[in-house]
């Protein structure tokens, strides 16, 4: 990790930049595959996969038996941390169901908004090195709550054809039937715009490579709602001289194990807790199964050392980390002066992995400073918020007047006529 001293102000913005990677030649490639996929349908997705992947797959639908042969793969002892995970995951995300609340703006006028769930939506999840099935429970089970009507799973399968016993477990525990062996760009593509054998969907959320991300993106354009703009996964540790460096280390690897072109930064108020996690993160590195990996995404990271805890207040929220952890004396009064976060982990036993699998928050998350403006994935997400007026006769002549002057002052003849003609009965 390189270690910065004091940075200027106005140098922020430099320092704080992501790494940049020249994607043109991804877009291209991604959109040459979701052209042949509109053209072409399950015929263009069967020969991309054995392309890409070198299966070739007579079906893409996981099977009953295949479901069945799954189940029994998994362990009992995850089986249970899946159900847990579930279940915790449920009933953070049922908190935010809310009822209709009739207002009445004006005597015999009543305005209310309500939520219907998106009636088709699609669930991209990785299962290359390092299946995902704890998205699946990210994001089937606020579907499921937000009652979308089908819910569509894509994922990648192995040199074999199967996919990862613990996504199907995840998929089954959700309640998810149409579970699909389709990897990459083809996947996004298929979801999209549709085939024989998958139905095209509304929205499309979910993590995925570099291809993914850019077939969302094009999708996108094409009219295709997804989740949010998605970047490599990335954390920020705010320590000071309370922090427990050698816990500092493992959230920082935590996360650095997630790809090469992850991102952790540290922000700090001393250079000695500093200089103590890169001792740490020195001696569990060596642990570690993907310590090449976590190498590689290191090489991306920062440590910044700034002068008081305002000032790296000031520097995490210009960040707008994915994930932001507080391992501070006064963690509480410092996390409610955090405007800028995917989600914050609180105090020294707060690790961003509870968040990431179990705890009940969403780890879909928004990256790439995107934290500004997005909220991660929660079951407003997965809903449409329709808004409804009812008027009286007597609520329209309480605001008659108003509509139609506004009306008329903007040149619009029909509206005020539209409030008139009711008017003159």
């Amino acid at each position: 990790m390189q270690i910065l001293i004091n940075p200027d102000r106005k140098e922020w913005k430099n320092v704080l930049q992501r790494p940049y990677a020249d994607n043109s030649a991804v877009l291209k490639t991604v959109q040459d595959v979701l052209t042949d996929v509109k053209a072409r349908g399950d015929e263009a997705v069967k020969e991309l996969t054995k392309k890409f992947t070198g299966v070739a797959l007579d079906r893409f639908l996981v099977s009953a038996e295949e479901n069945n042969a799954a189940e029994n793969k998994v362990t009992g002892e995850l089986k249970q941390a899946i159900q847990q995970a579930r279940k915790n995951i449920e009933v953070f995300h049922a908190k935010q169901l809310n009822e209709p609340e009739v207002i009445e703006t004006l005597p015999g006028i009543q305005c209310w908004r309500k939520s219907a769930g998106i009636e088709k939506v699609g669930l991209y999840i990785p299962g290359g090195t390092a299946p995902l099935f704890s998205t699946v429970l990210m994001l089937a089970v606020p579907a499921q709550l937000a009652g979308c009507k089908e819910i569509v799973l894509c994922t990648p399968c192995d040199k074999e054809g199967k996919v990862h016993p613990a996504i199907l477990y995840a998929a089954q525990q959700c309640g998810i039937t149409k579970v699909f062996k389709i990897g990459g760009a083809q996947a996004i593509a298929a979801m999209a715009f549709g085939t024989k054998s998958v139905p095209a969907v509304y929205k499309i959320f979910g993590p995925g490579n570099q291809y993914v991300t850019a077939a969302k993106q094009l999708v996108q354009m094409q009219g295709i709602a997804i989740d949010m703009p998605a970047g490599p996964s990335e954390v920020c540790v705010l320590a000071d001289e309370t922090a427990e460096a050698k816990f500092v280390a493992a959230d920082l690897l935590s996360q650095a194990e997630h790809g090469v072109d992850s991102q952790v930064l540290l922000v700090s108020t001393g250079l000695s807790i500093v200089n103590k996690v890169q001792q740490e993160v020195e001696k569990q590195l060596s642990n570690l199964s993907r310590k090449e990996i976590a190498v590689k995404a290191l090489t991306n990271s920062k440590a910044i050392v700034v002068n008081n805890i305002d000032e790296a207040i000031d520097l995490v929220n210009e960040y707008a980390a994915e994930h932001l952890i507080i391992s501070c004396k006064d963690a509480d009064a410092i996390a409610e002066r955090i405007t800028n976060a995917g989600s914050v982990f609180i105090g020294n036993y707060s690790p961003e992995s509870v968040g990431d699998y179990a705890s009940g928050t969403n780890h879909t998350l928004p990256t790439n400073g995107f934290a500004k403006a997005y909220s991660g994935v929660s079951v407003d997400s997965f809903v449409k918020k329709i808004t409804y007026q009812k008027l009286s006769e007597e609520g329209l002549k309480n605001i008659a007047s108003t509509v139609v002057q506004m009306a008329e002052a903007e040149g619009l003849d029909a509206h005020a006529n539209a409030v008139k003609v009711r008017m003159a009965e």
